[in-house]
């Protein structure tokens, strides 16, 4: 066969791209009308193509933000609300869901994606609120659903549980709550906690000039205050040098992570879970940690009562002595469930797994809601001076009232529970800061049987209902225009402090599952704010970043940096000659 063609060369067979070109180039594109026309309709058609997915894209996203009218946020094919909560939680979430409801008027219908569990009604209406906290109450229980993103951390404990288990739980602490042992355990443990542990810390600090981040020092105080009176134990949290604990970080990171469980689609954070990655993998080591702590604790515990019992049995005391010692036991909450038999458990005590809810469930009841909740109230403060002076004076108004007060030397005064209860003002201030920034932003409850909200929203069997207590201290309609300025005095009348409804200040709750704890939450946070004014001015270290993190409670995402300046006598005499 010969090799009449250029392509046969040998040369082209070494380099044939090259010389093919080459070989071609004295043709011009006419000598080839088929290859012409068959270029120009794959130009065509790629141009159609184009402008078609132009189109596409234009029409549907004109549609799902025409759609953000409507329902409150654009809603994109398949994918529902998601884009936009994913950007929203991305900054300021809470923020971002009061814009949403202050557009629509209190309530929006939430869509994720329509193969996921992401549909619920979010709500920060006053008349909804009431209808499903108290007059529905039955109706609207936590729900499988919460209970679900939860459990791993909660477990069966008060914050978790619904039916017998929460009123069991609810009865038995109701009662060890107003008992009087309890009432003189909380304050005596606080006092000690404040003058020979906080006050000694801010001390030093002042006098070398050091800032320190006062979220981290109160979530301290406030840890140790609740392992005394709920489980009759002293992690040492608040000790000089202050300790690294493990147990608390690991309880905040898992915070955390539990709730980015509620904003992802449930098969994603459970194949996570699955596979140990991401936010799943953290939140089983920090879970790890967490029972780590809560299994001390028990074991602890028990072992003093086992030893309690042992030298009961040993001891031939007279009757006043054993009435005497009976009176002198333990008053803690954990001791008391130990003591309890489960009546579903065949009259056994309660499992260690359920004593470790308990412990769980109180430490984020006592420790995170209080210290988070002053945390916000001294950033408040910082720049609302004219309020802090009207604390001040309210302080030393009532100390003069003391007929052994000795005014020459008022840095050793020792406020007592009477006069914490008289602090109206400090109460109202604290009350505001709550109404803007509570502990705990959302919460969460699920219909069991179909119902309609009082603003006319239908509810069916299964959805999830949110109601957004952040968003309810934002709202006009609430609040009134300046529902966003820090004022205590709309909580006075006639200088006395007045309580809200639970239904517009939601905080504590409302219903039958109001905050057992309101009211020692009060004097906690009362007691420490008044000692820590009347010593120290606290200033906010210059171009510190405030900002809320996305967790069960309200922390703050980077601390509180705080400089403390400490109130010298002159000062405190003027004010004290001012109130008398």
């Amino acid at each position: 066969m010969h090799c009449t063609s250029v392509s046969c060369h040998p040369n082209n067979m070494i380099d044939p791209p090259s010389n093919s070109s080459s070989a071609f180039s004295h043709f011009s594109v006419n000598d080839f009308p088929g290859i012409f026309v068959f270029r120009r309709l794959f130009f065509f058609r790629d141009v159609q193509i184009l402008e078609l997915l132009v189109a596409v894209t234009a029409f549907v996203a004109i549609h799902a933000l025409r759609q953000k009218k409507r329902y409150g946020l654009p809603m994109w094919p398949i994918l529902g609300m998601l884009p936009s909560m994913v950007s929203g939680i991305r900054g300021n979430g809470y923020e971002w869901i009061t814009d949403v409801l202050c557009r629509q008027g209190g309530t929006f219908i939430f869509k994720g994606p329509w193969f996921s569990s992401l549909y619920c009604v979010v709500t920060a209406d006053p008349r909804n609120i009431e209808h499903l906290l108290k007059a529905k109450f039955s109706n609207f229980p936590k729900g499988k659903y919460f209970q679900e993103q939860v459990r791993d951390l909660l477990g069966e404990g008060i914050f978790n549980a619904d039916d017998e288990i929460w009123q069991r739980q609810r009865k038995t602490a109701s009662i060890e709550f107003h008992s009087t042992k309890f009432r003189q355990l909380t304050t005596e443990s606080l006092l000690e906690l404040v003058h020979s542990r906080l006050l000694p810390i801010l001390e030093n600090a002042a006098s070398k000039s050091m800032s320190v981040d006062l979220q981290d020092i109160l979530l301290r105080l406030t840890f140790d205050n609740v392992c005394m009176i709920a489980f009759g134990v002293d992690p040492g949290c608040l000790r000089p040098g202050l300790p690294q604990i493990p147990f608390a970080r690991a309880f905040e990171d898992a915070t955390e992570a539990a709730l980015l469980r509620f904003v992802m689609p449930t098969c994603i954070w459970k194949a996570m879970r699955y596979l140990g990655l991401g936010t799943e993998k953290k939140l089983r080591r920090s879970i790890r940690g967490v029972d780590e702590f809560a299994e001390e604790v028990i074991r602890k515990r028990k072992k003093e009562i086992a030893a309690k019992s042992s030298d009961d049995e040993d001891d031939d005391d007279d009757g006043d002595m054993k009435k005497k010692k009976k009176q002198q036991q333990r008053s803690d909450i954990l001791t008391v469930f130990m003591r309890q038999r489960d009546e579903h458990g065949n009259g056994q005590p309660y499992s260690d797994k359920f004593l470790r809810d308990i412990c769980v469930n109180f430490i984020l009841a006592g420790r995170d809601t209080s210290s988070v909740a002053l945390c916000w109230f001294f950033w408040l403060l910082d720049s609302h001076p004219a309020v802090e002076e009207k604390i001040l004076s309210e302080i030393c108004r009532i100390l003069n009232e003391r007929e052994d007060f000795d005014a020459g030397n008022p840095l050793q005064v020792i406020f007592r529970p009477e006069e914490i209860k008289k602090m109206d003002y400090l109460q109202a201030a604290i009350s505001e800061a709550l109404r803007l920034y509570p502990s705990v932003p959302v919460d969460h409850k699920e219909v069991l049987e179909d119902d309609r909200f009082p603003d006319g929203t239908v509810l069916e069997k299964g959805t999830k209902v949110v109601y957004a207590i952040y968003t309810m201290g934002r709202m006009e309609a609430i609040w009134g225009k300046d529902c966003r300025e820090f004022k205590p005095e709309r909580w006075l009348k006639d200088g006395r402090f007045m309580s809200e409804s639970a239904y517009k200040f939601t905080a504590f709750n409302g219903g039958p599952r109001l905050c057992l704890g309101k009211d020692f939450a009060y004097y906690q946070m009362k007691f420490v704010a008044a000692s820590l004014i009347f010593h120290y001015r606290t200033k906010v270290v210059q171009a510190h970043p405030v900002a809320p993190k996305l967790a069960l409670t309200m922390y703050m995402k980077y601390g509180l940096k705080v400089n403390l300046f400490k109130r010298s006598v002159s000062e405190l005499q003027k004010y004290l000659e001012v109130t008398q």
